[in-house]
């Protein structure tokens, strides 16, 4: 996963999660919104989507790989 994906997740995560705190979204679609929140936040922290996996889906580029020859 490239670095823009786990920006533009860490992102949604946050907003989510600023939506149920601060109660605009309640009940049963909160808890599906903290669902997705975590799971984005997960994803976001590891660098790796299991869904991503499954469809062959690659958002890795060239500058998110670091060299560490010594």
């Amino acid at each position: 996963m490239g670095s823009t994906d786990r920006m533009i997740r860490s992102i949604l995560a946050v907003g989510a999660l600023g939506l149920i705190a601060s109660k605009k979204v309640t009940g049963g679609t909160a808890v599906a919104l903290g669902a997705l929140a975590t799971m984005f936040a997960l994803t976001s922290s590891s660098g790796h989507c299991p869904a991503y996996d499954v469809a062959g889906i690659d958002t890795l580029e060239a500058r998110d790989i670091v060299n560490l020859d010594f």
